[in-house]
C-alpha cells in the first residue's frame, strides 16, 4: 500500500491511478487516512454509486433488521409467487 500525505500529493491523478494496478494508494492528512484509490473490477458505476450512498445503505440495513426479526422467503418461493418458473 502506498501512503501519500495530502500536501505532497501533487502529481496528476493519472499517475496515482496507474499506481493502483499494483497496490492501493491512501491519502492522509496529518498522518490520518482521508481517502483511498483502489482498483475496482467487475463492477459498474451504479454499483459504485449505491455502495457509497448512505440513504441506500440505510435501506439495506433496515431490510436486514426486518428480515432477521420477521424472517423472509426464499428466492425460489418468490419466483413461484410471481409466476416466473425455474431460474435459467
Amino acid at each position: 500500500m502506498k501512503v501519500i500525505e495530502k500536501s505532497k500529493a501533487i502529481s496528476p491523478l493519472s499517475e496515482y491511478t496507474s499506481a493502483i494496478e499494483k497496490e492501493p494508494v491512501v491519502i492522509t492528512c496529518d498522518g490520518k487516512p482521508i481517502a483511498a484509490l483502489i482498483a475496482i473490477e467487475n463492477t459498474d458505476l451504479e454499483t459504485v454509486s449505491l455502495s457509497n450512498n448512505q440513504k441506500f445503505q440505510d435501506i439495506i440495513e433496515r431490510s436486514r433488521v426486518r428480515h432477521n426479526a420477521e424472517g423472509g422467503i426464499s428466492s425460489d418461493e418468490m419466483r413461484r409467487k410471481l409466476g416466473l418458473g425455474e431460474p435459467k
